[in-house]
């Protein structure tokens, strides 16, 4: 089993993530390209010692890079969106 560092790798902190955390209780993590959705779960539950009620996965594809006369591409990476229970909430994400 991997240890909830190497999980979860960074939070995504954008105008929709905010948004998503404000009005839907979902939070928006960069995770690990090998870790799937139990994995997530218990990193969360134990990170920030929340209830975890669902999570939701995608792979965001790298985009395409023009350096001069040559095409880069970008590495793909893993998005989770994770919703907790009712009145629970991640202080991390909040604004002060």
């Amino acid at each position: 089993m991997r240890s909830i560092y190497e999980v979860i790798r960074r939070p995504i902190i954008s105008e929709k993530s905010t948004a998503l955390a404000e009005l839907g209780n979902r939070y928006v993590f960069e995770v690990s390209g090998q870790a799937n959705k139990q994995e997530i779960r218990e990193a969360v539950q134990r990170l920030f010692n929340v209830k975890v009620t669902q999570v939701r996965t995608m792979v965001m594809h790298g985009k395409t890079k023009r350096v001069g006369r040559f095409e880069t591409k970008r590495s793909n990476w893993k998005k989770a969106i994770v919703t907790l229970n009712e009145g629970q909430k991640i202080e991390f994400f909040q604004p002060k």
